[in-house]
């Protein structure tokens, strides 16, 4: 019996970079925080949590609190701390390479699995991957994908499905034959479902149990599905 799928697409932020812990680590330290690098990796998931039982969609202040909470500021300092870190807060702070992601990615490769990338990002995702050697559209320093979309390229943004249909195309597969692995249900889950893609949500502290779709503790779990 072959694999379940025939290619995977992957959101860039959370599951193969993350906000940067050493620019967010001297913002926080003033507040109590705990600023160890596997914390603040660590709080990233805990916000989208936070963020994705929020009452308004992509509703970032919700985020940062949720980030500092799980960082180990004090209740009576979170909004202090979230408005602090929203002073270092840029696109280009998705800078941090996920380990385990780019060890799954070259195990993918390898494996001939077609692969590409379609983020919510300012115009900026493609080439900050391609720079931290994550991945890229031909040779590079990472693993070669066959696409790579940007929501401000083309002018769509997650969770609306159309944002899928430039990379389906690019990588000729049946929607129902592609994995699309994020880390939002109300972006990612949300959207990869209404345009047809069998969604994974990528969970590797066990925040979101209740989720109704495929959870995966990091990317090996995805490999699986694939090879």
């Amino acid at each position: 019996m072959g694999p379940d799928f025939d290619a995977v697409l992957f959101d860039a932020g959370g599951v193969l970079v993350l906000p940067d812990p050493l620019v967010i680590a001297p913002v926080l330290a003033g507040f109590g925080a705990d600023v160890r690098v596997p914390t603040l990796v660590r709080a990233h998931y805990a916000a989208m949590a936070t963020q994705d039982r929020g009452d308004v969609h992509d509703d970032w202040f919700v985020y940062g609190q949720g980030y500092v909470a799980a960082a180990g500021v004090a209740p009576e300092q979170a909004r202090g701390a979230a408005a602090s870190l929203f002073s270092v807060w840029s696109a280009f702070l998705w800078r941090h390479p996920v380990a385990a992601s780019l060890r799954a990615l070259l195990d993918l490769h390898r494996a001939g699995v077609a692969m590409g990338v379609v983020s919510n990002a300012v115009g900026q995702i493609e080439a900050c991957l391609r720079y931290q050697g994550v991945c890229q559209v031909g040779p590079g320093s990472g693993v070669p994908v066959a696409v790579v979309i940007d929501s401000e390229v083309v002018g769509v943004q997650k969770p609306d499905p159309a944002i899928f249909a430039g990379a389906l195309a690019v990588l000729g597969v049946e929607p129902s034959r592609c994995l699309y692995v994020g880390d939002s249900i109300r972006n990612d889950v949300v959207g990869a479902r209404a345009a047809g893609l069998e969604p994974v949500l990528l969970d590797p502290y066990d925040d979101r149990v209740d989720a109704d779709c495929r959870r995966a503790r990091d990317l090996t779990d995805v490999v699986t599905l694939l090879t």
